[in-house]
C-alpha cells in the first residue's frame, strides 16, 4: 500500500492518494488488480488524469559511460478528468496488464537480486503532475521459464546477479526497449572456458526466445570474448524435452564454435 501527501506538486493541503494492490504476485502476461483512492485536501481540486505505469531500473550505455536510470513503460490511464471536493473520496478499481517481456523479480521462490519492478500511480491536478511513489510487485517465472532455470540449476550453474539493460537484441522481436540478463557462475565442467553465463528471456503469448551469452575466460596471452546461442521454447511442448541435455548441447556447440573448450 502507498499513502502519499502530494505536497511538492500541489502544496500543503492538496489531495492525497492511496494505492492498494489486491495481490502483488504476478508473472509475465498476467494482471495486477487493485484500487486507487484519491482523497480531497483542504480545498476543491480539478483532477486532470490518473495513470498507472510500470517502472524498472535499467543500465544505460552511452559511449564509454554507463549509468542506471528508472525506466517507465506500459503506462495506462485509469481515470480522466473529474472534480474532487474538499475532503471527498474518489475510488477507482484497476486491472494492470503485465507485459509478456516483463523482467523477473523472483527465481526459485526467492527475490532475484538486482531487479525490481514497481507500479507508480501518477496524479495530474490542474497542470501539476506528481510522478507518484513505487509500489513493488513480484514477477515470478512462467512455467517454461521456470523449467529452463531449473535445468541450469540441475547442471550446476549458480545464480550470480540480474540486471536490465536498455537496448535491443539483434534478430529478436521486442516490444519493450530493454531486456533482462540473469547471470550465472558456471560449474566445473564449463568453468575452464566460461567465466559466466548470461540468460535472457524474451517472452510471447505462445512461446519465448532464450538467448545465451557465454563470457569467455581470458588467459595470460588470450583475451576474453563472448559467444551467443539462441533458441525458441514452445510453452505447449516444454515438458517434452530433456532441457538439461539440450542446454548442455547448446553450450558445448557455442563454446566449440568460438574455441572456448
Amino acid at each position: 500500500m502507498v499513502f502519499k501527501k502530494l505536497r511538492q506538486a500541489m502544496g500543503i493541503g492538496g489531495p492525497s492518494i492511496e494505492t492498494i494492490l489486491h495481490d502483488p504476485n504476478t508473472m509475465p502476461g498476467g494482471v495486477v488488480t487493485g484500487e486507487i483512492t484519491i482523497i480531497g485536501g483542504q480545498y476543491n481540486s480539478d483532477i486532470k488524469s490518473v495513470n498507472l505505469a510500470l517502472r524498472t531500473r535499467v543500465e544505460v550505455e552511452s559511449g564509454d559511460n554507463e549509468y542506471t536510470s528508472n525506466l517507465e513503460y506500459a503506462k495506462m490511464p485509469v481515470a480522466g478528468s473529474f472534480s474532487l471536493q474538499e475532503g471527498a473520496r474518489h475510488s477507482v478499481p484497476f486491472q494492470m496488464p503485465i507485459p509478456w517481456e516483463a523482467p523477473l523479480t523472483h527465481m526459485y521462490g526467492h527475490p532475484l537480486h538486482g531487479t525490481t519492478v514497481g507500479i507508480a500511480t501518477e496524479l495530474e491536478v490542474a497542470g501539476a503532475l506528481d510522478p507518484g511513489d513505487l509500489d513493488p510487485i513480484a514477477v515470478h517465472p512462467l512455467p517454461a521459464q521456470e523449467r529452463i532455470l531449473a535445468a541450469f540449476s540441475n547442471l550446476g550453474f549458480q545464480f550470480r546477479n540480474a540486471d536490465c539493460e536498455k537496448g535491443r537484441i539483434w534478430g529478436v522481436h521486442q516490444e519493450l526497449p530493454f531486456y533482462q540478463e540473469i547471470e550465472f557462475y558456471p560449474p566445473g565442467q564449463y568453468a575452464r572456458g566460461i567465466k559466466q553465463l548470461e540468460v535472457t528471456f524474451v517472452s510471447y503469448p505462445q512461446s519465448m526466445e532464450v538467448v545465451l551469452e557465454l563470457d569467455k575466460r581470458g588467459g595470460v596471452f588470450t583475451e576474453g570474448h563472448d559467444a551467443f546461442s539462441r533458441f525458441t521454447v514452445d510453452y505447449a511442448t516444454v515438458e517434452h524435452t530433456n532441457w538439461e541435455q539440450q542446454l548442455d548441447g547448446f553450450l558445448q556447440e557455442a563454446g566449440r564454435r568460438r574455441g572456448f573448450f
